[in-house]
C-alpha cells in the first residue's frame, strides 16, 4: 500500500506521544464468546483489513493514555495496538 496510514506502527515506531483515535470496527464473535476485530474504519472513511492478531492482552496505552483490551494487530503489513476500552469504544494511537 503506497499511502501512508496514520495509525501508530509499532515496529518502527518512535517514543513520541500518540494521540488517542476513536475508529469505528468490524468485528466478530467466535464460537466460543471471543470478540474478534476485522477490520477498522480510519477517520477519513478508509478500512483497513486486519491481516492477523498476534496477541490479545488486558493492557494500558503509554503513548495515548486509555486501557482495555489490546490486540496486537498487523494491518497493512504492519504491527499496531488496537485497544477495546471498558467503556466498549475501539481507538488506536495516531503517530
Amino acid at each position: 500500500m503506497d499511502r501512508e496510514i496514520g495509525f501508530y506502527d509499532h515496529e518502527y515506531g518512535s517514543k513520541a506521544r500518540s494521540a488517542k483515535v476513536y475508529v469505528d470496527v468490524r468485528a466478530v464473535f467466535t464460537k466460543d464468546g471471543q470478540l474478534r476485530p476485522t477490520s477498522i474504519i480510519w477517520k477519513d472513511g478508509t478500512e483497513y483489513e486486519i491481516q492477523a492478531i498476534k496477541d490479545v492482552r488486558r493492557a494500558a496505552s503509554l503513548r495515548a493514555g486509555g486501557a482495555g483490551l489490546r490486540y496486537t494487530c498487523v494491518i497493512a503489513g504492519r504491527e499496531s495496538h488496537l485497544y477495546y476500552e471498558d467503556n466498549n469504544l475501539w481507538f488506536v494511537e495516531e503517530k
